[in-house]
């Protein structure tokens, strides 16, 4: 049995975190509720309806986000007066202060890196904490999309003199699509508003055409990312949910991230809530030291804040520069505009989403008895590229390679409800109360439509859940995926909380889909393909 542990496993995480990888987040302190507060209940007497002017009065959100790399100072636009639709958030209670987390130093030194297959510039400079232009200019690169293995860069000294602010934008509950947004009716808030968005219809490229609403709540359930949040971030940079015209800048980029493979709402959000989870991500393995802005301007993290804030600060340094960065991440900036729509962030606390001492439910390895898979991928991210490494991969028997209709049974691990059936997921709630948001839940990814266990469907341990397939995402073969899910919260596949089913445990090295799985001194080995080493079943229960 071959395993990697400690410094290595760490570091190899770390340097696929461009890349991205996993964690286990634990959140400290009480869950701290509001008294006499039921976040988005519509409060009696209250004039339910559009807002006036069916949002054109207004002010211009777009005009806070300005033009990429030269956006208007974020405190420029009037505050925006809204209808009272809906309760916002009271004064929540002020944040737990953190002790001063212990940060990567900066290198002051230069030195020379070789280049490796699969190498980027802007993978090697977040790994190195210094911007593309540093590494560019220190090199005097013509072109800095190409580049060969064994190249020779010199990697100049981290340096980053200017503190970033130490001002907490959200609390961590209110990135994951938790319990802190159980009962969040995004359909009902953008109908509500009654502009742009409310407008919006998009044709993805599998055909299915979606309404604006319909694109934000994929996105949210794809990345178990909050919806209110990602709504949020797309009014900061375009003013789409309240403006019935936003600007002609946005149309095609709403998120303001101008890369011509990513027009329109889904692919602009689905970024968005990547490079969310990315930051989070990020701060809670104490990773970075460092932001490098859109024009490069290198910013230190100040370490007391928290991982919600370092998410939203590490995105909106993807898309601003230093100035209006700044004034993005205070107080007159994105929390003025999340404020307006919904009231204080902090009233949503919610903590600690992962209970000390919690561990995993009794799962069984998801194929029928008596029929041979094979492991093809250790843990890897359990969505996009910035979220932990939550998932494992398994392939059917057979001879045929690549895409093929297979019709071996993907199974029940434990007892549960459907809650989500559709776009090649099925995702069963473990805890009874048929809500994603709460409690274990199971992610089975690339299920055929033919035969996929309907939504609402009860099932107990080895029912049908569907048939493995190349649908959905991106996949080079027919194979199926699953992840778990802690009260919205990815929990890492090799991790403190390891996946364990039938006894096999789930091992990582550090090296995205590369892993074992283990059981009584035995091991199977991830391999991409079909092989003894890699080859699992079970023969009865």
């Amino acid at each position: 049995m071959k395993t990697q542990h400690g410094k290595r496993q760490f570091l190899g995480k770390i340097s696929a975190l461009l890349l991205c990888t996993g964690m286990s987040v634990i959140l400290a302190a009480c869950y701290r509720p509001m008294l006499n507060y039921d976040p988005w209940k519509i409060p009696a007497g209250s004039q339910s309806g559009p807002l006036p002017g069916n949002g054109s009065a207004i002010s211009t959100f777009a005009s806070r986000a300005g033009t990429v790399g030269t956006p208007a100072p974020v405190n420029a636009s009037p505050t925006p007066t809204l209808g009272a639709t809906f309760t916002l958030a009271p004064q929540g209670p002020q944040p737990t202060p953190n002790q001063p987390a212990a940060l990567p130093e900066l290198r002051s030194e230069a030195y020379e890196y070789t280049v490796r297959s699969g190498d980027t510039l802007a993978r090697i400079a977040l790994n190195n904490q210094v911007s593309v232009k540093q590494i560019v200019d220190a090199n005097e690169l013509k072109n800095p999309d190409l580049l060969n293995p064994n190249d020779k860069l010199i990697i100049p000294p981290a340096t980053a003199n200017e503190p970033g602010p130490a001002f907490k934008l959200i609390p961590d509950s209110e990135v994951y699509y938790g319990p802190a947004v159980k009962g969040f009716d995004t359909r009902a808030v953008i109908q509500q508003f009654n502009a742009y968005l409310n407008a919006y219809s998009e044709e993805l490229e599998d055909g299915s055409k979606l309404t604006g609403a319909q694109i934000v709540q994929r996105v949210a359930d794809d990345f178990s990312v909050n919806p209110r949040l990602l709504l949020a971030v797309l009014e900061f940079q375009s003013g789409w949910l309240t403006q019935a015209n936003p600007a002609e800048a946005t149309l095609k980029f709403p998120m303001r991230w101008p890369d011509s493979n990513r027009e329109g709402l889904y692919k602009q959000l689905s970024w968005a809530a990547n490079e969310l989870t990315r930051g989070f991500t990020l701060w809670g393995y104490r990773a970075l030291a460092v932001w490098t802005l859109a024009d490069s301007n290198v910013i230190r993290i100040d370490p007391t804040i928290n991982a919600g804030t370092a998410g939203v600060q590490y995105l909106l340094g993807l898309l601003r520069n230093r100035d209006t960065w700044f004034n993005a991440v205070s107080e007159g900036g994105f929390i003025q505009t999340y404020r307006t729509l919904f009231g204080d962030p902090f009233a949503f606390t919610q903590e600690p989403l992962l209970p000390e001492g919690l561990s995993q439910p009794t799962l069984q390895l998801p194929f029928a008895p008596g029929d041979t898979w094979y492991f093809t991928g250790g843990p890897h991210w359990g969505w996009g590229t910035g979220s932990p490494y939550a998932s494992l991969d398994f392939a059917p028997s057979g001879e045929e390679l690549g895409c093929f209709e297979s019709r071996e049974p993907v199974t029940a691990m434990a007892a549960g409800e459907v809650v989500r059936s559709g776009n090649a997921q099925v995702v069963i709630d473990l805890d009874g109360d048929g809500s994603e948001q709460t409690g274990w839940t199971i992610l089975y990814m690339h299920i055929a439509t033919e035969g996929r266990v309907p939504a609402g469907t009860r099932v107990e341990p080895g029912d049908l859940i569907g048939y493995p397939s190349c649908e959905g995402g991106v996949s080079s073969g027919t194979h199926f995926h699953i992840a778990r899910r802690y009260n919205g919260i990815w929990i890492e596949a090799g991790g403190s909380i390891p996946f364990t089913m039938d006894g096999w445990v789930a091992e990582g090295t550090g090296t995205v889909y590369d892993g074992y799985l283990v059981k009584d001194g035995n091991s199977v080995e991830a391999y991409n393909g079909r092989s003894e080493i890699n080859q699992i079943g079970i023969q009865t229960r």
